[in-house]
């Protein structure tokens, strides 16, 4: 058993046909067929059913693929950070998710070029799931998201958390109240735009309960009565704005999803609904919004740093300085922290 082989019957199972791996490979119909004859001989199983169009996993191959898969992928991500080691770029690859961009990222970045004149920063816009995938291929030295991930080849450091607002038409009723609380939110059309979701969450929410997730388009969400013996089945909330509100025993009215944060403040300018961000977004928009403080103390969103554990950019360690003197600068409170190369 080889890489070839192996990488040979990925290709077979992904694409169920030996013409398209054929083209995807770069190897010759033959090629694909001996190598994975081959794997199959020296494991003594059949793989791959060949008398099925398009063709079909055995049960032993299901099995073969979910787990050679994820050591391939493992492989990739170990060559992936040999070639890192043996030579590390001079840029610095920053990935960050959108809220971020509009608080302090740019004030860190020009504090971090001021003490590194020569440093070449590129930035990539890019989800925080995302983040630890491109961690992993190189795209990205280091990213900046807003949840907390579980991974055995990432660390992560909490920078701070960011009190959400509320995000208000300027003709909403409520929008003359400076301090606002959910349970007075909750008859309104909540936006939701967050792309990653809360890991694990221990709040639960009936699945009977009005809440309404709408995609492609907009619905109103019915009102659920139970008989008195009836007791609702519970589903957990990772939803993140769903989640607040699940704290404190609340379900919004309706809701509606959108791609992104941008099309959701767009949807508040035009009056179809209200949403929370996170606080460095309250310039944004203001001809059409205005953006209230929530009463709950626990309405924050986190930013998170993260980054591979066996390989650190030598330039991390400043970049975090940058951070932490321009949290200093504008009297945020923070602990101080470092990353950590594990060998």
């Amino acid at each position: 058993m080889d890489l070839k082989q192996l990488n040979a019957f990925i290709a077979i199972a992904d694409l169920r046909s030996f013409s398209a791996a054929a083209t995807k490979t770069g190897l010759s119909q033959p090629t694909l067929s001996r190598l994975l004859k081959q794997l199959e001989t020296d494991m003594g199983v059949e793989l791959v059913d060949r008398y099925h169009r398009p063709l079909h996993l055995t049960e032993a191959g299901v099995f073969f693929y979910d787990k050679i898969s994820a050591i391939l992928t493992e492989i990739d991500t170990v060559t992936s950070m040999t070639q890192r080691l043996s030579a590390p770029s001079t840029a610095l690859n920053i990935g960050f998710v959108p809220s971020v961009l509009y608080g302090l990222l740019p004030e860190v970045i020009a504090k971090l070029k001021q003490s590194n004149p020569d440093i070449e920063v590129n930035l990539k816009d890019i989800s925080s799931y995302q983040q630890i995938e491109a961690l992993k291929t190189g795209e990205i030295d280091i990213g900046f998201g807003r949840f907390a991930h579980q991974d055995p080849w990432i660390q992560q450091i909490l920078l701070r958390h960011e009190r959400y607002m509320v995000a208000l038409p300027k003709a909403h009723a409520l929008a003359h109240i400076d301090e606002q609380r959910l349970i007075d939110l909750a008859n309104n059309r909540l936006i939701l735009y967050h792309q990653t979701h809360l890991p694990i969450s221990t709040t639960t929410q009936p699945i009977n309960t009005p809440i309404n997730h709408i995609a492609a388009t907009d619905k109103s969400s019915s009102r659920h009565k139970q008989s008195s013996n009836e007791q609702p089945s519970l589903e957990p909330v990772t939803e993140p704005l769903l989640h607040l509100f699940a704290q404190y025993g609340i379900s919004p009215f309706m809701t509606t999803t959108v791609s992104d944060l941008q099309v959701a403040l767009g949807l508040v300018a035009a009056g179809e609904g209200i949403t929370l961000v996170p606080a460095s977004l309250k310039t944004v928009r203001t001809e059409q919004i205005v953006y209230r403080r929530l009463l709950h103390e626990n309405a924050t969103s986190p930013i998170y740093l993260h980054t591979l554990k066996d390989f650190v950019h030598p330039k991390i360690p400043d970049l975090l300085s940058a951070i932490y003197q321009v949290y200093e600068r504008r009297g945020i409170t923070y602990r101080k922290q470092s990353f950590t190369l594990q060998r």
